[in-house]
């Protein structure tokens, strides 16, 4: 187990006591830049659990519910590493800001807006999914936000990819229009028990009809 200022650590299988240094030290690193990026510092110390008996390869570039997963604590399996890597750093980073967005919201918010912050904040871009997506929109295919604002987990592997590339092309899109802070103060709005819908409107005057189109403009301007 370790602990540091904001991170409390444990395994679940055999212990890794030089990777969990680095683990720790990476998360605290971020846990500063995510801080000022999003103006909050969670209450409560977050929980981490590295699972060293599972296979790295089943978090990287696999949706968070098939590897990675953050309920509250942030769960990475990490067997066969020895040392840091520019992927687990990213996988950290990504459910960091999970962390971070569940506190702040007090668990509120929508799960296409937690992905795509998700996203952003690990360092993905829409740039090699811009076609597609404009593509499949011309052709009318439905991205409905509200459809995308509760879990997931059913969604089959295809549709589940869709929905975490339109997540992050729509944040793209919002931190376009607006800053950082904007986004800071619709999390603030879904706090205070506001519907995503309504706290995006409040803040950056979109509704979602209006937010799917700005994306596309968006993706062609920035991509195509």
């Amino acid at each position: 187990e370790g602990e540091t200022a904001h991170f409390r650590l444990r395994y679940n299988g055999e212990a890794a006591p030089e990777l969990a240094r680095e683990v720790l030290q990476t998360l605290e690193t971020e846990f500063e830049e995510i801080s000022s990026t999003l103006n909050y510092v969670p209450p409560e110390a977050i929980g981490v659990v590295l699972y060293t008996n599972q296979t790295f390869s089943d978090i990287t570039r696999a949706p968070s519910w098939s590897g990675a997963l953050n309920d509250g604590r942030i769960r990475v399996p990490v067997e066969g590493l020895s040392s840091m890597t520019d992927e687990l750093a990213r996988v950290l980073k990504h459910e960091l800001t999970h962390s971070f967005v569940g506190q702040k919201t007090d668990g509120h918010c929508p799960v296409w807006l937690q992905e795509g912050l998700a996203q952003y904040m690990e360092g993905k871009r829409s740039r090699t999914n811009a076609g597609a997506l404009v593509s499949a929109y011309q052709n009318h295919m439905d991205f409905s936000l509200a459809a995308y604002e509760t879990s997931w987990l059913h969604l089959p592997k295809e549709t589940a990819g869709t929905a975490y590339a339109w997540s992050l092309a729509t944040v793209e899109a919002m931190l376009t229009s607006g800053t950082m802070d904007d986004m800071s103060r619709i999390l603030d709005r879904l706090a205070a028990g506001s519907t995503a819908e309504d706290a995006i409107r409040a803040v950056l005057r979109d509704s979602y009809a209006d937010l799917n189109e700005f994306t596309v403009q968006y993706l062609r301007k920035a991509y195509l």
